[in-house]
């Protein structure tokens, strides 16, 4: 048995283990997106609520409602700091809710939002991240119809919390899912990734380095929307890439499909601000998250038609085909470096940028 045999039978026989916490209390990596997370969902989350709407895990619920489909999803915000380049939690809390029910093929329609606040929190920046809330929820055709609001102790939050639940419609026979990728497929991006998770980064100020990143918060359903009609049974998954990056979705899609994903590091659209920042701290920018970029896995034969589409609307201007998928390794996500080796790219490990949505 060769050295490469050996390596993907134990990882093979790692990740069929049944799912354990370990630590006694929850981390900052439970809520990463990355390998921790997954953990928790898998052993405690879904060992106490499985059912097969949950299951799939998907960034949505699809529910049968009499002769109609609707997509069921909620959220929640704790972006530190409030506001950012290119946004806010408030505009971050109805993009994410909104790009969520999108990727699951449904048109956004309503949504509720909870607040959270601190006691002592000026009442001007409420103001200001709910007028954001409201441009954003019109900008994406949506409607904000409920919520609720409760306020803690002083010391007792980080000044607003936002939760957020989305209803939309599903409107052609058939839907993106995690599990539909096959061999031959491509892979793309809708732009350059990493974008947020810098920005929030240095919005910190505890680098003291200054940038002109911002955020890519942006909704995505127009873009969506335009790519199922022109491709509606060839785009096989659609997943916004938040937490985790691009490198998670890809492992889930893997996972979920039982296919290889190979990446080619030069295709992978970067700007050189955010490749400068993950240099300086040793991160990849794979992991970083985004919060206006999906990852599209479209049928091999229409990938050039879907780049186009996705780079005549605003938010997709920036579209890449960023690797393919294969038939082996089963579960895996390679990348093709720039040096011309190969290196595993497995799901993230710790979070070395938490509270970043």
């Amino acid at each position: 048995m060769t050295t490469e045999k050996q390596v993907l039978d134990r990882i093979e026989r790692v990740r069929r283990r049944r799912a354990v916490v370990r630590e006694e209390r929850i981390t900052l990596a439970h809520g990463s997106g990355g390998k921790a997370t997954r953990t928790l969902i898998d052993a405690v989350f879904l060992e106490a609520f499985r059912n097969p709407l949950l299951a799939p895990l998907e960034d949505g619920a699809t529910l049968a409602l009499g002769g109609s489909r609707a997509v069921f999803t909620t959220d929640a915000f704790v972006v530190s700091p409030l506001f950012f380049p290119g946004g806010d939690i408030g505009d971050l809390a109805v993009n994410g809710t909104v790009n969520d029910l999108a990727v699951c093929g449904a048109r956004p329609l309503y949504l509720s939002a909870g607040f959270i606040l601190e006691e002592g929190f000026p009442v001007g920046d409420l103001r200001r991240i709910v007028a954001s809330m409201a441009a954003a929820a019109e900008a994406a055709g949506v409607t904000i119809v409920t919520g609720d609001t409760k306020v803690v102790q002083r010391g007792k939050a980080d000044g607003c919390y936002i939760t957020t639940a989305g209803v939309g419609i599903v409107e052609r026979p058939a839907t993106p899912s995690i599990s539909a990728a096959r061999p031959g497929d491509a892979v793309i991006v809708s732009g350059p990734i990493g974008e947020h998770g810098v920005a929030i980064m240095l919005a910190r100020g505890e680098l003291g380095i200054e940038a002109d990143t911002v955020s890519d918060t942006a909704p995505l359903n127009g873009l969506v929307a335009e790519l199922l009609d022109a491709l509606p049974t060839q785009v096989r998954t659609l997943r916004d890439a938040t937490r985790g990056g691009v490198a998670t979705v890809l492992n889930e899609v893997a996972s979920a499909s039982g296919v290889s994903v190979v990446m080619d590091e030069e295709s992978v659209p970067v700007q050189p601000a955010v490749t400068g920042m993950c240099e300086l701290l040793g991160i990849d920018p794979l992991y970083v998250a985004c919060e206006g970029r999906l990852v599209a896995v479209v049928d091999g034969e229409h990938a050039e038609r879907a780049v186009d589409i996705m780079r005549g609307h605003p938010v997709g201007a920036g579209a890449a085909i960023i690797g393919w998928v294969g038939e082996d390794p089963p579960g895996l996500v390679l990348l093709r470096t720039a040096f011309g080796g190969t290196r595993i790219v497995d799901l993230l490990v710790g979070d070395p940028l938490p509270r970043i949505c």
